[in-house]
């Protein structure tokens, strides 16, 4: 059997499922592709059993006139009003007659696929408005989907076996939320298409930590990044990073350290001299943590991942979870979101190790790698460093470059993409993060000069030996 026979036979054995389920019921609206999620219920049998209503409302007057007027029309604000006239239409109709033994759902989407002359980019808000159990208050989950092949009916295919993955994790995946992502994921290829955002919220969810739903989509690769904000909530890279200039800086933070802090400070000192008053105010931080940092074998480590968001987000920053190792992968994804300047932290130290032979395992080596990170207007913001074994203080301006990188260095300088940063605390810089945690589990007091307090807890964890 084909993978393509395996594919739809899966997915129709996914609706058939739900289909022959009598616990379950609801409406379906669908607009900017086709009815693409419906249609894999009505090719089952059974449809009757899951489907009440479906509707495609293209036109924008009638598609107002349902659901009220919107500024934009792929956005999280019209699937809100799609979910809210759906389920209370359906609630409204048949709770009476059946409510007692029914799940209602409603099932939307409204998308933006390729049209004609269209070059993107192409993208779906998805929800469901759902019932943990008969006549019990409703409960959201809200998921943002990039489509990333170029042709609109693989578009159209993508967002069906989707919308049926989802339906079908909702009712009987959601108790484990590895299993439940995987399922969302099931009989897709991951070039076509990115998850970058999903929420749980509602009734049975207020003390749900949808971080840890975000983390699963990047460690299971349903997605590349995920953001979160420094109250704790889950962000929309393109909405939150839009027309923002960044100043990101990568690391493991085990632990957060004075040094992080006093390098970012310094760092968006010296970008925002290459600012405007109003671009200033628009300016956002992110520490960025690999995917890599967060696991100990296939495991997640939750109490290190919350630890670390926690600390960060009290400090105001907002966190970002990647699968991405490359930094030419972390500039293309930033440029992907803004076409703002980008300020992208690293110490002499990380410096020197990009320009050793391990990081150039793309095709071109480092010199291409070099010129997918200096797109548009991203820069290299270069901290001070001490070389431990000489006690030599190193900067952008002082640093020697390996022998056969010495002129594309020379001219990363003059050109301005690496941006040599000022002095600052010196004594911060003789004790590494490493030599920190080190002085946590060996219970040497020292360390709590360099760590800011809101990362206490953490360091307390890392002292006990739980990350």
């Amino acid at each position: 059997m084909s993978t393509e026979t395996q594919t739809l036979a899966a997915t129709q054995e996914k609706a058939f499922q739900i289909n022959m389920d009598k616990s379950v019921y609801g409406s379906f609206a669908e607009i900017g592709a086709g009815q693409e999620t419906a249609n894999w219920f009505f090719r089952s049998s059974g449809a009757a059993g899951t489907v009440a209503k479906t509707i495609s409302a293209y036109d924008m007057t009638v598609s107002d006139t349902l659901y009220g007027p919107v500024r934009r029309y792929v956005s999280e604000d019209r699937l809100k009003q799609m979910m809210d006239y759906e389920y209370t239409q359906l609630i409204n109709r048949l709770g009476e007659k059946r409510g007692k033994d029914t799940c209602f759902f409603a099932f939307c989407n409204t998308v933006k696929c390729k049209g004609y002359r269209d070059n993107g980019p192409w993208s779906a808000w998805v929800g469901v408005r759902f019932q943990l159990k008969p006549e019990a208050p409703p409960s959201d989950l809200v998921m943002h989907v990039r489509l990333l092949v170029p042709d609109h009916d693989m578009q159209m295919r993508v967002l069906g076996i989707l919308g049926v993955n989802l339906l079908y994790a909702l009712f009987y995946k959601r108790e484990r939320m590895e299993e439940f992502v995987k399922s969302v994921g099931d009989n897709l290829d991951r070039s076509m298409y990115e998850v970058d955002f999903m929420r749980f919220s509602g009734n049975g969810f207020s003390m749900f930590d949808n971080r840890i739903l975000a983390l699963q989509l990047v460690r299971l690769g349903l997605s590349e990044a995920t953001l979160f904000r420094p109250d704790g909530s889950v962000a929309q890279p393109a909405d939150l990073l839009y027309k923002r200039p960044i100043v990101l800086m990568r690391g493991s933070f085990m632990p957060l350290c004075k040094i992080h802090l006093e390098m970012m400070e310094s760092a968006r000192a010296k970008f925002f001299e290459s600012l405007t008053p109003e671009s200033r105010d628009r300016a956002i931080d992110i520490c960025e943590i690999s995917l890599s940092n967060l696991l100990r074998g296939s495991d997640v480590d939750l109490l290190d991942f919350i630890d670390r968001a926690d600390a960060l987000a009290a400090l105001g920053k907002t966190v970002m979870v990647t699968n991405i190792t490359h930094f030419h992968s972390i500039s293309t994804l930033l440029n992907h979101f803004t076409k703002e300047p980008i300020a992208i932290t690293l110490s002499i130290g990380l410096l020197n190790e990009l320009f050793k032979e391990k990081w150039a395992d793309t095709p071109g080596g480092i010199l291409a790698s070099m010129g997918h990170i200096f797109v548009n207007q991203t820069r290299f913001y270069v901290t001070p460093w001490i070389n431990r074994k000489t006690g030599e203080f190193v900067t952008a301006g002082t640093y020697r470059a390996p022998d056969k990188y010495k002129l594309l260095y020379a001219h990363l300088r003059e050109n301005g993409d690496i941006v040599e940063v000022p002095y600052f605390n010196q004594k911060l810089l003789f004790r590494t993060p490493r030599d920190i945690m080190r002085m946590i589990r060996e219970d040497d007091a020292e360390w709590k000069g360099y760590v800011p307090e809101e990362a206490f807890r953490m360091a307390e964890h890392l002292k006990e030996g739980n990350i």
